[in-house]
């Protein structure tokens, strides 16, 4: 169905913003940034006491604390901040989409 958000000629970044919406999209940029943020401070400072990696779990929670069951390593932090940052932002753009709609039924 070419016009939809299922054409695949579409670009990855439209498909998204006809899911997220912008609000959802600036959400995922956020995330995405405030990770790449911790892991840079992470990574310069030489004691292992950085903490700035609880900044980009708390931004992706609720989500993000189901990962905390799991062992704690570097590639199950990650996945839990993008898993966490995908479902919120999900919820962002369904959230924009219901109130941006009103009353009138989706079609």
């Amino acid at each position: 169905m070419p016009g939809t958000a299922a054409d695949p000629g579409r670009s990855i970044l439209h498909r998204l913003y006809d899911h997220l919406g912008a609000i959802g999209l600036v959400y995922l940029g956020i995330c995405a940034a405030l990770l790449v943020w911790a892991w840079a401070v992470t990574v310069a400072d030489n004691s292992d006491e950085s903490m700035a990696g609880v900044i980009p779990f708390l931004a992706t929670a609720p989500v993000s604390f189901v990962f905390l069951m799991l062992p704690v390593n570097g590639v199950v932090f990650v996945i839990a901040i993008v898993v966490g940052a995908a479902v919120n932002a999900t919820v962002i753009g369904w959230c924009a989409r219901t109130l941006r709609r009103g009353g009138r039924p989706d079609h």
